[in-house]
């Protein structure tokens, strides 16, 4: 039986996360390799991966290392995903990105009793919020997202789905569920 895994914010290709986010890694190539690694150990061929934005913060790297990831894949665009609507000529790069590998590209899923976003409800930032205008609205639902790194791994009614909070890996949807207590 295929496994549902969720990740977010893996910055394929992004050199300062690593001391942005204090990413034990040397560099760009090894938080790659690493990622990929860590990811492949957890992944089978036939699960289904649902990425909440922020895989790359090039595009030109998505079609290099999607390939290399086992799993389907399903993408919540983050503001980093050029396919998200917070770019112009967002709908052409959600084209690409299917061409590229994924399955579908949104910016909002319902998943069981989860909702998906990149973005949390609130309190990613100390000031305004950024992108307002693509926040989920709190419907009282759980929430899985990405976009806040290491700042929280459960904070109210928000799960951070990162790969900082969880080791570098993809978390599955039973441990969430397990979490939350469905």
């Amino acid at each position: 039986m295929a496994t549902t895994w969720l990740t977010s914010d893996q910055h394929f290709g992004h050199k300062n996360v690593i001391a942005y986010s204090k990413r034990p890694f040397a560099d760009v190539d090894e938080m790659t390799r690493e990622l990929v690694a860590r990811f492949n150990a957890k992944v089978a061929d036939g699960d289904e991966v649902w990425h909440l934005g922020d895989f790359s913060l090039d595009e030109r790297l998505v079609p290099k290392i999607l390939p290399l990831l086992r799993g389907r894949h399903f993408l919540v665009a983050g503001n980093h995903d050029t396919c998200h609507p917070c770019h112009k000529k967002s709908e052409n790069a959600k084209r690409r990105y299917l061409r590229y590998g994924f399955v579908d590209v949104v910016t909002e899923h319902r998943l069981g009793d989860f909702r998906l976003c990149h973005l949390p409800y609130v309190g990613d930032s100390a000031n305004e919020p950024r992108y307002p205008e693509f926040r989920p609205v709190d419907d009282g639902a759980w929430l899985l997202h990405g976009h806040v790194h290491e700042l929280w791994k459960v904070r109210d009614k928000m799960i951070n789905v990162g790969v900082d909070p969880w080791d570098y890996t993809p978390v599955s949807l039973s441990v969430l569920e397990e979490l939350i207590g469905t």
